[in-house]
């Protein structure tokens, strides 16, 4: 997924696959002044955003998935707490105005390097539209959900839970990993 790393930031030097000492992982480390490039998984971080019984989506106006639906989500920014990371997503994506909830989803996804955290929502008011990376923002009430058109597994499996925890009454911290889908 990641491109390889070819030269050291620190100094410029080519870099070289190795063990480093004390280390169990084989990682890129600088030939000349030893540094240590780590490349670890991505966080993405949204929100499920709640008015009454709708939820808001955003329909993705950019690759992948162009098209299709999805929580207002994206990749976290350094300095960023996670939660500022979800607002500052759903304001993005969505511009919606939003009252932060509990963290409700945490998705491992090993096989692209990421992890998904979903948090639950309110939305302050109906002030909300489109943001660049989205070519539409609707609610949608539990049979309105086009299922067919969500753009990420995650996002689908959070729904789900969503509306499950909603039809029991209780809301609780959802914690899993999903494999591959296979090969089509």
């Amino acid at each position: 997924m990641d491109s390889a790393i070819n030269y050291c930031s620190v100094c410029g030097a080519p870099v070289s696959l190795q063990v480093p000492p004390g280390d169990s992982v084989e990682r890129h480390v600088c030939v000349s002044c030893r540094a240590v490039h780590y490349r670890n998984p991505k966080l993405v971080v949204g929100a499920l955003p709640v008015w009454e019984d709708k939820i808001l989506l955003c329909r993705r106006a950019i690759e992948p998935r162009y098209g299709k639906w999805t929580l207002p989500a994206g990749f976290m920014e350094n300095n960023e707490t996670v939660a500022t990371a979800a607002v500052r997503e759903t304001t993005e994506e969505a511009g919606a105005h939003i009252e932060l909830g509990d963290m409700y989803t945490m998705i491992s996804v090993p096989h692209i390097s990421q992890v998904h955290v979903i948090y639950l929502a309110r939305l302050v008011d109906l002030d909300f539209a489109p943001g660049e990376e989205s070519l539409a923002v609707a609610l949608f009430r539990e049979e309105e959900i086009p299922w067919d058109d969500i753009a990420f597994r995650t996002i689908g499996l959070t729904l789900r839970h969503f509306f499950a925890d909603r039809a029991a009454g209780h809301f609780s911290f959802r914690s899993c990993a999903i494999e591959a889908p296979p090969p089509a």
